[in-house]
């Protein structure tokens, strides 16, 4: 027997205050432009976004970076998700230097899983370090 698949879309989307790190669901395409709390600007962030606590300061300032330079959480069809997003201003810094150093735009360094990899020629492996 053949059963078709279905792609699933999330019908809802997370809007983020940066401000007051607050986070709301509503549907695609609704919602209020400002924030609740603050009266902050809301930023779509998508909805496959996982909201950071609000204690965790890092996870934050990492997620504001992603978002104001245009990327968000929206995924493809079929559940694929956004793919890679820094969570760490760590990260965020390797890869603002990356693109820097690269002249790679911003967004698609901050969306770069590993940006080592851009460092090399095609066809040049990584060599990893066995310790012990």
């Amino acid at each position: 027997m053949y059963f078709a698949r279905m792609c699933i879309y999330p019908s809802r989307t997370h809007l983020v205050c940066l401000r007051c790190r607050g986070s709301y669901k509503y549907s695609i395409g609704q919602g209020p432009a400002r924030c609740p709390q603050c009266r902050g600007d809301l930023l779509d962030a998508g909805p496959h976004l996982e909201v950071p606590r609000k204690v965790d300061k890092a996870s934050w300032r990492a997620l504001e970076a992603v978002l104001e330079s245009g990327l968000n959480f929206s995924g493809g069809c079929c559940g694929t998700g956004p793919g890679y997003r820094p969570r760490t201003p760590r990260e965020v810094r390797e890869r603002l230097i990356f693109a820097e150093r690269t002249g790679t735009p911003i967004a698609e360094a901050l969306a770069t899983a590993d940006p080592a990899i851009g460092d090399r020629p095609p066809g040049v492996a990584r060599t990893e370090r066995r310790v012990g």
